[in-house]
């Protein structure tokens, strides 16, 4: 065949590249529901917790997002989440289009999203929501992976139904589909479909494991898209209790269980929480909602075996739950109402806020939470035992914030006190410290003996500063150091 006939093939049979226009498709073409895929495009600014004073440093990164009414597109929280800038683009055209966050969960990674004009598109196909897919059937994932200009169809096949860690805030657990297809960079936001519709959302994979990706199903997707019905996101409601399971025939003996396989021993409860008052540790969980729980803590739900969890996942605040449970030797079946349990926000990442802080004569004192444990990774006891009981042992209760003194800012009024530098206080001037505001009161009141006097837990000494040299210390400091603000108690 002559060398320009096969040129001229190639020609004809070759998409145009660099179109200006977004395409139009014939109804019902099978690419046509990839034009309501779109790729999001995020300048992103984190906040500094080693120098809470900095405005942050500036990253991008891009993700997927896809259509599922008008003017409303769903995406991963992870996608959008500290962002400064969005830009959306869709597939067969280089046009951005500004858009913004509506909405966004952290806690179950969703967000929704919507551009400034929507009416380019008005006519693209809106995704349906489908189900829970069965084991072994098989999905397309459809998104932008690596930060491709150009879409990506994958495929793959459901090999579990799970209820797993949420990476994006390090201390939810939800259901999670795995599947055999890999998740990568990119993807992120982006439908995952079987016949025609979506069954979840692409948001994180594995690096130790080769072709493995897990998506939020649509339990998570419809209970995210209910609860921003009422135009505000409310969280997750938690039974705030810990369980043990009854795996071992000599503890079921024990506490005179029969040999079902059945109920978990209550381990803890949190205090102030939903259970609070109506269980105890000792007792034993036995139903929930009617469903029995086995001795692993799960139960049969969709078909599948989850975490007793997921019939309060699917409820909101103010929703009431049955329990069957055994204590003090009788059983009851009683209903509780569901309440957040908003204290758990000390192990969760946190974004879209600004760090507290406060400068005081070059001591830097910070709240603890994970964004602030992650950053300066604290060796100190007291502190890692403040921060692993904080919600156990209701340590919430007595200190809203655990107030660490996380820098030492070198100035001749602060000379060697550096030893005090990832330590707990305790009290300022005899005053047990409960937050990060009541200390900035106390630092800023007047001493009855002229000096500050700081203790913190497990400290063989106090700190002492002289009040009359603060005001002079603190000007040096802002100077030196070029902090325009002192302290920030607003989120």
């Amino acid at each position: 065949m002559p060398r320009r006939f096969l040129a001229l093939l190639t020609l004809l049979f070759l998409p145009a590249y660099g179109q200006t226009k977004i395409p139009d498709k014939p109804a019902g073409a099978p690419s046509e529901i990839y034009r309501s895929v779109v790729r999001i495009e995020s300048a992103m600014q984190v906040p500094d917790y080693s120098a809470p004073w900095n405005s942050g440093r500036f990253g991008g990164g891009i993700g997927t997002g896809f259509i599922i009414g008008k003017n409303k597109i769903l995406t991963n929280a992870h996608v959008v989440s500290n962002t400064r800038r969005l830009l959306i683009t869709v597939h067969g055209s280089p046009e951005k289009y500004p858009a913004k966050v509506d909405f966004i969960a952290h806690d179950c990674d969703l967000a929704l999203l919507s551009v400034e004009d929507f009416s380019d598109f008005e006519e693209f196909p809106v995704f349906k929501i489908g189900g829970v897919p069965e084991l072994e059937s098989q999905v397309r994932v459809i998104g932008y992976p690596i930060g491709g200009e150009r879409l990506s169809v994958t495929r793959g096949v459901v090999s579990r139904v799970d209820y797993s860690s949420y990476s994006h805030s390090r201390a939810d657990q939800h259901l999670v589909i795995q599947i055999d297809a890999a998740i990568n960079p990119g993807n992120s936001g982006g439908p995952v479909l079987q016949d025609g519709k979506v069954i979840g959302v692409a948001f994180q994979g594995r690096r130790d494991a080769d072709n493995t990706g897990y998506i939020i199903p649509t339990p998570v997707i419809n209970r995210f898209l209910t609860d921003i019905a009422d135009g505000r996101y409310d969280h997750y409601v938690d039974l705030a209790v810990s369980t043990f399971p009854l795996y071992n025939p000599a503890m079921r003996k024990a506490l005179q269980l029969p040999a079902d396989g059945n109920g978990v021993l209550v381990r803890n409860v949190i205090p102030e929480g939903t259970c609070d008052g109506i269980l105890k540790a000792g007792d034993l969980l036995v139903e929930i909602d009617g469903h029995p729980i086995d001795s692993a803590g799960q139960i049969l739900i969709d078909g599948a075996k989850v975490e007793f969890s997921e019939i309060v996942e699917r409820k909101f605040a103010g929703n009431k739950v049955q329990l069957r449970f055994r204590s003090d030797g009788a059983w009851h079946d009683q209903d509780v109402t569901l309440k957040p349990l908003t204290q758990n926000q000390m192990y969760a990442i946190q974004y879209e806020k600004q760090p507290r802080y406060l400068v005081f004569a070059g001591l830097v004192f910070q709240p603890l939470d994970t964004n602030l444990f992650a950053t300066e990774k604290f060796d100190n006891y007291q502190v890692r035992r403040l921060y692993q009981d904080y919600l156990s042992e209701g340590i919430f209760l007595e200190r809203q914030d655990i107030v660490v003194m996380t820098q030492l800012l070198n100035d001749t009024i602060n000379s060697r006190l550096d030893e005090f530098q990832g330590m707990a206080v305790d009290k300022i001037n005899g005053t047990p410290v409960t937050s990060l505001d009541q200390a900035n009161e106390l630092l800023n009141g007047e001493p009855e003996d002229g000096f500050h006097v700081i203790e913190f837990l497990g400290g063989k000494r106090p700190l002492v500063i002289p009040a009359a040299e603060v005001a002079a210390a603190n000007e040096r400091i802002q100077r030196t150091y070029e902090i325009d603000q002192l302290v920030n108690l607003q989120e």
